[in-house]
């Protein structure tokens, strides 16, 4: 039976792991890649990036013994990828266009370090036409496409027609009425700018926001209608080619799952296609790269329908973000290829050499709160982190580690998780341990969405589309939600681990020891039923795991005494009226402002634009309300925790 005494009991589950690392772009990848070292290529490449995928491309420099150059933003000057470089130049405060967009001081950084050879990462620079010239203007090689490749696939307009041209499936482009149209950025890329357009409001509001965020990010406020394709599938194929005119199509990428235009969880390869499409996706995508001249690693991206019918979305002339599940199946090593390739090399392989080896899952781990729109940015500094790289067959990339900052700056990345494992269902059950053993404190993340998308019966079955999560979570995604059974088995695991303790406390002084011993099976009653349980008690470990009904079911955390007394004194949080208030969901900074003070406006109007990691977002009236007038305005109530004010706002709250 449960007594009062169990109160001073807390238990916690947690997703954890308690094994300390620097946390940097992993090096446990096994490539069948030979780094011969007789192959001269670079002598010193600087790096046009931050983060994990800087960290990711000085891993393989340093495997092929060339020396590397971090540029980095002030703010920036302790992050982990300049620590990992030979060298590191600040080219900038701390906003992209002062720093990492500024073309005249990575130029100068060059000059300085006496660099080679440029590689953009992604993002940034990377898919530049401009940076690509000057860096040819100055002798100085990019490790990507030529210029005219860069131009003709970054310009979508440009790129379709080029796509028809060489027999590739394209989505017919805006030719007269249709009933939804999607609204696009001609430059770019990342999910960025994309709207969807229902009616005349939608799209006048989708060309303002597109065009604005296109300025922004990209330098290029041009867009593209095209007609939108409801509920496909997300499919992209890696290619590789050289300056000899040799391509290679290097198997899919299932990219389906997204929130906002953007990927949160990839595979390779999908569990949708087969050989026959595979075959025919290749070879469309090998005939792309070919008309254009391409050369280096690129990546072509297709919407398919049930029918498995496919259409041309769009070439990223970069290394993309997902590329290490490319890597885990074919053994290729793609930042190598790539610095092979740029400097002239011919590729080491047919297409016939190309295999399919298992299965990669990757999981991208952001500093988002899951629960506001699948995920908002989050702030602050990893007070703790630790990432699972003591489980087998996981890979984890990453640019930060603990005390690192999460800024308003940049992407709200914090790593790619990735597992493999000779079957689907393997790499699954090594993805679900590894999210299990990743411990983030300090910011919120999105680990609790990952895990959701990959245990749930859809997409454990490969019945997905880019619909999966509004369709799966229609009000949202509100977390695992506790059933009376589970709420048994924990109450029955604190009863257990209770008694245990007791037990362990009084023979402790003679049989103390860190080796692991076993509960004895305990029978406890709740609610009456009766539930066994046991499990594996270690002093050395935080994570408790627990068998019920002799089946494995979950870890726990077992905090203090101290805390659990200090818990009960813990006031509760009152919600704040917040009816009246405009706040902003995350930090920003404001890029436009729709009203004035007196004006009235209606529910659902936009307020606002503001923007925030790149990305901009409408702050609109959750009721109809007058605008206070400035010089009275009404005093500002203090914020909740983790719960960021828009402080800079010109227009006050409404009335």
């Amino acid at each position: 039976m449960i007594t009062s005494t169990l109160r001073r009991v807390l238990l916690v589950a947690k997703h954890a792991s308690f094994q300390s690392r620097c946390c940097v772009a992993s090096s446990r990848v096994q490539y069948s890649t030979v780094y011969d070292s007789n192959e001269k290529t670079f002598d010193k490449i600087l790096i046009a990036n931050r983060g994990e995928i800087a960290c990711r491309v000085m891993k393989t420099c340093k495997k092929m013994g060339i020396k590397t150059v971090a540029v980095h933003s002030d703010v920036d000057a302790s992050a982990v990828h300049v620590k990992m470089a030979d060298e590191a130049v600040c080219v900038g405060p701390a906003p992209t266009n002062k720093s990492y967009l500024n073309m005249d001081a990575i130029m100068d950084a060059i000059r300085k370090t006496g660099s080679q050879a440029v590689h953009p990462g992604y993002g940034f620079l990377s898919e530049n036409k401009e940076f690509a010239k000057r860096l040819a203007a100055e002798d100085v090689v990019f490790i990507g496409p030529d210029t005219h490749a860069i131009h003709a696939m970054g310009d979508k307009i440009e790129s379709k027609l080029l796509a028809k041209a060489a027999n590739v499936n394209v989505i017919p482009g805006f030719d007269g009425v249709v009933e939804a149209t999607r609204v696009i950025l001609c430059s770019g890329g990342g999910g960025k700018g994309m709207r969807i357009a229902w009616n005349d409001d939608e799209t006048r509001e989708g060309f303002r926001l597109s065009s604005q965020e296109a300025a922004s990010s990209f330098g290029d406020d041009r867009l593209l209608i095209e007609k939108f394709v409801d509920n496909p599938r997300h499919i992209e194929i890696q290619v590789l080619a050289d300056k000899h005119g040799n391509a290679l199509w290097l198997n899919e990428r299932e990219c389906s799952i997204q929130r906002r235009n953007q990927k949160v969880v990839e595979e390779a390869p999908s569990t949708f296609l087969d050989p026959e499409t595979r075959r025919a996706m290749g070879e469309q995508a090998v005939q792309l790269a070919k008309a254009v001249h391409y050369s280096s690693a690129g990546t072509v991206e297709f919407l398919v329908d049930s029918n498995k019918n496919f259409y041309f979305l769009e070439m990223n002339t970069r290394l993309q973000v997902e590329h290490p599940i490319t890597e885990c199946i074919t053994g290729l090593d793609l930042v190598q290829q790539m610095i092979r390739v740029a400097k002239g090399f011919p590729l080491l392989h047919k297409q016939e050499d190309i295999p399919i080896n298992g299965w990669a899952i990757e999981s991208r781990v952001y500093a988002e709160d899951p629960y506001k729109s699948f995920g908002l940015p989050s702030i602050g500094r990893l007070s703790q982190y630790q990432e699972p790289i003591n489980l087998p067959k996981v890979r984890v990339d990453s640019g930060i580690q603990e005390g690192s900052d999460i800024s308003i700056y940049y992407d709200p990345m914090i790593s790619k998780l990735v597992t493999y494992g000779a079957t689907r269902a393997e790499a699954l059950q090594r993805m679900e341990a590894a999210l299990d053993n990743y411990v983030i404190r300090g910011v919120t993340h999105n680990i609790p969405l990952l895990r959701e998308i990959i245990t749930h019966p859809r997409f454990i079955s490969g019945d997905i589309t880019t619909n999966f999560l509004p369709e799966e979570y229609p009000e949202g995604f509100k977390g695992h939600q506790l059933t009376s059974e589970g709420r048994r088995e924990l109450v029955s695991t604190a009863a257990a681990l209770y008694v245990s303790a007791q037990l362990r406390s009084q023979r402790f002084l003679v049989e103390c020891s860190n080796e692991m011993t076993l509960w004895p099976p305990w029978q406890v009653e709740v609610d009456g039923v009766t539930v066994e349980v046991s499990g594996e008690w270690n002093l050395a470990s935080a994570l408790l795991p627990v068998t019920i009904n002799r089946t494995p079911r979950f870890k726990v955390r077992v905090l203090s005494q101290l805390v659990s007394t200090l818990s009960a004194h813990m006031p509760e949080k009152v919600p704040e009226d917040t009816s009246s208030i405009l706040r902003s969901p995350m930090p920003g900074s404001v890029v436009a402002v729709s009203v004035k003070p007196g004006d009235v406006v209606a529910e659902g109007q936009e307020i606002c634009v503001i923007e925030a990691m790149k990305m901009q977002n409408s702050l609109i009236a959750a009721k109809a309300a007058k605008v206070r007038p400035m010089d009275t305005p009404p005093p500002p109530p203090p914020p909740p925790l983790h719960q960021p004010t828009l402080q800079h706002i010109t227009t006050p709250p409404l009335h």
